[in-house]
């Protein structure tokens, strides 16, 4: 295994794995505790959203979650807003962090007020979607046939990993047009190669780094109760 990238946005793996074990690790993904809203208490609300449509979105305000929280964490995020302004998710007052404070959650006119208290929790994104920490996906990386023509396109590639020649095929990662320009060129060039890169993408709840590893204790808690179900 290669470590591509690592940032607490972004992480990048280069791995020899099979479908199977990615799609494992990406669906646990959902199975990881994240903060999120999960009651929010309207006291005053003159905007035009509905209060069933602002709480809506509050709940998707990313949270941070800390290592500290528990399923008896319980916080409550306070806003008090008079218009005329923009409510943004920064305006939610708390002890936790709101990931993005830029994300904009309604519009209040002249002597318009918004006044209301949500309460955070954790939760896990096979209740719902709210919970999930980050998106996570992978491909293949490309085994292409080499040639003057392709080798052209690879060599001028950006895609995450740099291309390598290994006698007369390269490997490496290519955007769609890339692939699309390759294949009109000849149809049989490409195919996919037994190593992929698996990426995950942090929604700020916590370092893309922490989601795969947690995502792996799902996996092996889950295989834990699969053994004690089968003795």
């Amino acid at each position: 295994m290669e470590v591509v990238l690592n940032s607490p946005d972004k992480l990048v793996l280069r791995i020899p794995a099979k479908e199977s074990l990615a799609n494992a690790v990406r669906r646990s993904i959902s199975e990881i505790p994240t903060l999120a809203v999960d009651e929010v208490e309207i006291f005053k609300n003159d905007s035009a959203l509905y209060d069933e449509v602002l709480a809506h979105r509050i709940g998707l305000v990313p949270l941070v979650t800390e290592k500290s929280h528990s399923g008896k964490t319980k916080i409550d995020l306070k806003l008090s807003k008079m218009g005329p302004c923009t409510v943004y998710s920064g305006d939610l007052e708390g002890s936790t962090d709101i990931v993005e404070k830029k994300i904009p959650m309604t519009i209040l006119g002249k002597d318009q007020k918004l006044e209301l208290i949500a309460t955070a929790i954790l939760g896990l994104g096979v209740d719902h979607a709210k919970y999930i920490p980050g998106l996570c996906f992978y491909r293949h990386i490309l085994e292409v046939k080499s040639s003057p023509e392709t080798d052209k396109i690879i060599q001028g590639s950006r895609g995450l990993i740099k291309p390598e020649k290994k006698g007369s095929k390269w490997f490496c990662d290519l955007k769609e047009g890339e692939i699309k320009e390759i294949e009109s060129l000849d149809s049989e060039a490409i195919s996919d190669s037994e190593e992929m890169l698996f990426i995950i993408e942090s929604f700020g709840n916590m370092p893309a780094k922490e989601i795969l590893l947690k995502s792996i204790t799902a996996i092996e808690s889950n295989l834990n109760e699969v053994e004690k179900a089968l003795k």
